[in-house]
C-alpha cells in the first residue's frame, strides 16, 4: 500500500491507498498556530510529532506493508534549526506578515524585472521565506545567529522521517532566494539576507526518494523500517496529478477561499512574462500558476453579509431558478489579484435596481469570479499554452451552477473528477509511479476518474456581459485614482 500526507495549513491529513489507489483509510488533525498581531507561529516539532501520531493510528488500525510515503503541502512556512537539527525558534507560516519592511528594502536592491527572471514571482512579499530571514537577521539576532539551517516546512517534515536534510525543487520555488531556470539557490539573494548556501539542504527534483524512515520512526508508527519516504511536491502539484493534468494542455482550477489554476507550461518559458511561474514537479518543467484570491471569499462575503449564511444547496436550487439580471460584480474584495495586480482594485456592484433580488445578486458574484478566471485563462492562452479542459477541484467544484458558469464563460470544457480534494491521491499515485507500478506518470494519470462534464454553451449576451465587466474594470481603476 501507498500513504499520501498532506501538509496543510489548516489541518494535516494522511491517507491510505491500495495497489488501485482507492483510499482504505484516512486521518487529519488540526493545525495549532501561535498568533500575536500579524506574527502567525507554529511548533515544528509538534507539527512532526502530530504526524508521526496520525501514522500510528491509520497503521494500527489498518495494519499492512506500506511500500511508500510521499508528501505533498505547503511551501513557504519557515523552520529554523540549529547544528544538531533542532529547532531554535518557532516555525513562521507563510500566512505571517511581519517582514513588510524587508520586502521594501530588498525591492531597492532587486529590480522587479530581475526578480522575476530569476525567482518567477511577479512581487517581493512577505509571504516568502527570503523576507523572514532577513527579518530575523534585524530583530532577532540572537535566533540569526544560532541558525545551522534553513529548511522549508515539507523538507523539515522528510528530515525527520528520514534523518536526511534535503530541498525539493518545487517547494524551493518559493523560497525566493532559488533560480528557477539555473536550478540553483539564487547567491545575490542570499547575501543580501546574510546566509551561505551551507545553510540550506542540497536540492533534489521532486518526486525523488529521500530513502526509508528511520528506526525510531519504524517503532514510534509501526511502518516497516523498509518503507520509503518519497518528498513529493507541492500541494497544488499533488492536485494537478491527483486530477490526471501530469502534461501540457490541461489544467486544474481550484477554488476555495482563494482560486487557483495550475497549468504545465510547453517548454521552458519566456522567463520575461508577466506571469508567475514556478519550477514544476519533473524534471526541467514548469508550472503557471496565477494565484487570485477573489475566489470563494466573494460568495462567502455575500453569503453571510446578505442571505443570512444560506446554504450552498438551496442557493443553487435558487440559483437554477432565477432568471437571469444586467447586474456585473467586479469580485476585488482582498485586493489584487491574477492577472493585472492592481493595488487600487476594489469590489462593485453596477447596474442595481430595486427589483434585484439577492440570488440575482449571488449569481451576479459567481459570474465576476469566472470573469476573472477568463481573465486569467486568456492570459495563458496567450503565452502559446493550449489547453484543452479545466479539471475543478475545492468547494466550488460542488456547485453545478459555478461548473456551467466557468464552462460558459471560458468556453473549455469543465470536468470534475470523482475525488475533487486530490492532494492525498496525488501524493499517492507519486508513489505508485516511484515504485514502478506505473511505466510514467502519464500512464497513472489515465486511472483518475470524472464523474462530471459541463460543456459550453456561451452566448452574445453573455459575452457582451464579459466586455461590460472588463470597461467597468478599468472604470473602477481611473475613479480609484481621482
Amino acid at each position: 500500500m501507498y500513504i499520501g500526507v498532506d501538509l496543510g495549513s489548516t489541518n494535516l491529513k494522511v491517507a491510505l491507498y491500495d495497489r488501485n489507489l482507492t483510499c482504505v483509510a484516512q486521518k487529519s488533525a488540526p493545525v495549532e498556530y501561535i498568533r500575536q498581531e500579524e506574527f502567525i507561529e507554529f511548533d515544528a516539532k509538534a507539527y512532526a510529532d502530530s504526524l508521526l501520531a496520525l501514522l500510528q493510528q491509520l497503521l494500527a488500525e489498518n495494519p499492512c506493508e506500506v511500500l511508500q510515503i510521499a508528501l505533498t503541502g505547503q511551501a513557504e512556512s519557515l523552520v529554523c534549526l540549529d547544528a544538531e537539527g533542532k529547532p531554535v525558534h518557532n516555525a513562521i507560516s507563510w500566512m505571517d506578515e511581519r517582514s513588510t519592511e524587508e520586502c521594501a528594502i530588498l525591492e531597492k536592491q532587486f529590480s522587479a524585472e530581475l526578480c522575476h527572471r530569476k525567482t518567477g514571482q511577479q512581487a517581493v512579499l512577505p509571504t516568502w521565506p527570503a523576507t523572514k530571514i532577513l527579518w530575523l537577521k534585524g530583530h532577532k539576532p540572537e535566533v540569526f545567529q544560532k541558525v545551522a539551517t534553513y529548511m522549508l516546512l515539507k523538507d523539515y517534515i522528510v528530515y525527520c522521517l528520514t534523518g536526511k536534510m534535503l530541498a525539493d525543487m518545487s517547494i524551493a520555488t518559493f523560497s525566493f532566494y532559488f533560480d528557477i531556470y539555473g536550478k540553483c539557490y539564487w547567491q545575490e539573494m542570499l547575501d543580501a539576507i546574510g546566509i551561505s548556501d551551507t545553510q540550506l539542504p542540497p536540492l533534489v527534483e521532486p518526486c525523488s526518494v529521500a530513502g526509508a524512515i528511520t528506526a525510531d520512526v519504524a517503532a514510534v508508527t509501526g511502518l516497516s523500517p523498509k518503507t520509503r519516504v518519497n518528498i513529493g511536491t507541492l500541494d497544488h502539484f499533488a492536485g494537478m496529478i491527483g486530477t490526471g493534468n501530469t502534461a501540457p494542455g490541461g489544467m486544474t482550477l481550484s477554488t476555495g477561499t482563494t482560486m487557483v489554476l495550475t497549468t504545465m507550461s510547453e517548454g521552458t518559458p519566456d522567463p520575461d512574462w508577466d506571469m508567475a511561474l514556478h519550477y514544476g514537479f519533473l524534471p526541467d518543467t514548469y508550472v503557471m500558476l496565477p494565484v487570485m484570491e477573489s475566489g470563494g471569499v466573494c460568495l462567502d462575503w455575500f453569503r453571510r453579509t446578505c442571505m443570512n449564511n444560506l446554504d450552498y444547496d438551496t442557493l443553487n436550487k435558487e440559483l437554477l431558478a432565477s432568471p437571469d439580471s444586467g447586474l456585473l460584480f467586479l469580485p476585488y474584495l482582498v485586493g489584487t489579484n491574477a492577472p493585472e495586480f492592481d493595488r487600487e482594485a476594489t469590489g462593485v456592484f453596477f447596474g442595481l435596481r430595486q427589483e434585484h433580488t439577492n440570488i440575482q445578486m449571488a449569481k451576479a458574484v459567481m459570474e465576476g469570479v469566472c470573469f476573472v478566471l477568463r481573465k486569467n485563462v486568456e492570459d495563458i492562452l496567450s503565452k502559446g499554452t493550449k489547453i484543452a479542459s479545466i479539471v475543478a477541484t475545492g468547494g466550488g467544484a460542488k456547485s453545478p451552477v459555478w461548473c456551467q458558469l466557468q464552462a460558459d464563460i471560458t468556453g473549455l470544457p469543465v470536468e470534475v473528477p470523482a475525488v475533487t480534494e486530490a492532494g492525498c491521491l496525488g501524493a499517492a499515485m507519486l508513489a505508485a509511479w516511484s515504485e514502478g507500478q506505473y511505466a510514467t506518470l502519464e500512464a497513472a494519470a489515465k486511472d483518475v476518474k470524472m464523474v462530471r462534464k459541463y460543456t459550453p454553451n456561451g452566448s452574445e449576451a453573455l459575452e457582451r456581459k464579459y466586455q461590460r465587466f472588463c470597461k467597468l474594470y478599468r472604470a473602477m481603476l481611473d475613479i480609484a485614482k481621482l
